[in-house]
């Protein structure tokens, strides 16, 4: 099977950055993905592993509709539209859309199309459209021995402080607190400020110093604002529906499926739209019949 890498590598470079979609629009990246590696789509066909990876590294906002990727890609619509779907069933990619509010108070819906490195199964993609993603286990391979940010921050506070020395032992137990700080929104210089601020003279025990500090001055938990709402749509034929509703984000009725006996099959978005036209002509010509000549 070909590699992500090698299937990237036989795209056409271009001279013009890739069209950004209209603001608010275009691609939206998936929380919580795995760092980018040389194999990340090797278990896809060479075609949609090749463009996997050319949208995984447009950013967020790019216009990645079939129209447009068909001018940047050596593949026609059909292939791309097929290849997108492909995408969607592997668990990269999922349509939908997302109610917002503007600042001015207008409330929207905006088209989505979310797109994750990792390959994500139906279960996660219907925790994501709650506003619930769940947390994942990191991928298989040695854990990598690197100091937290909290940890690197302790270590530093001797350069501009002296009296605040801590050894590495210290480090490790006060890095926890510090963490609780960046949990809450707080920066570097906010934690450092309320550890090295009117320190008294002298500092007898650092370590117990900063633990009071840490403790006491902790800021209080942001307020939490609500998940956006989140509703997906199948590939084909664009009805919504719930995420239970659209594995692979495949409705019933475009896999071929028939509805349960008492219930009438889902229309097609098409079908939907004809009906509506068919009303609004009707209405029309009842209005010439009831103008008087």
């Amino acid at each position: 099977m070909a590699s992500a890498k090698f299937s990237a590598a036989s795209l056409p470079a271009h001279a013009t950055p890739h069209p950004m979609a209209n603001p608010g629009y275009g691609k939206r990246s998936a929380p919580d993905q795995h760092p980018r590696t040389n194999h990340d789509f090797a278990a896809l066909p060479p075609r949609e592993a090749a463009i996997a990876a050319y949208i995984d590294r447009l950013p967020d906002g790019a216009d990645i509709s079939v129209k447009t990727l068909a001018k940047q890609l050596p593949y026609g619509q059909c292939a791309l539209r097929t290849a997108l779907n492909n995408l969607q069933r592997a668990g990269h990619l999922r349509r939908g859309r997302e109610h917002l509010t503007s600042s001015s108070g207008t409330a929207l819906w905006i088209t989505r199309s979310w797109f994750s490195r990792t390959a994500r199964d139906d279960t996660w993609w219907a925790a994501f459209t709650r506003g619930d993603v769940p947390k994942e286990p990191p991928p298989d391979g040695p854990p990598r021995q690197t100091r937290s940010r909290a940890h690197i921050l302790l270590a530093a506070l001797g350069r501009d402080a002296p009296a605040l020395s801590l050894s590495a032992a210290e480090c490790a137990m006060l890095a926890p607190l510090v963490a609780e700080w960046y949990a809450r929104g707080a920066t570097d210089t906010d934690v450092q400020r309320a550890l090295t601020n009117g320190l008294p003279t002298p500092v007898h025990h650092p370590a117990a110093l900063i633990r009071s500090r840490l403790t006491t001055k902790l800021p209080p938990e942001p307020a939490r604002a609500r998940p956006p709402l989140r509703i997906l749509e199948c590939a084909k034929c664009g009805v919504p529906g719930r995420p239970e509703a659209l594995p692979g984000g495949i409705c019933g009725a475009c896999r071929g499926e028939r509805a349960p006996d008492g219930y009438p099959a889902p229309l097609q978005a098409s079908a939907i739209h004809a009906h509506a036209a068919e009303i609004r002509a009707a209405m029309s010509q009842r209005r010439r019949e009831r103008t008087p000549a």
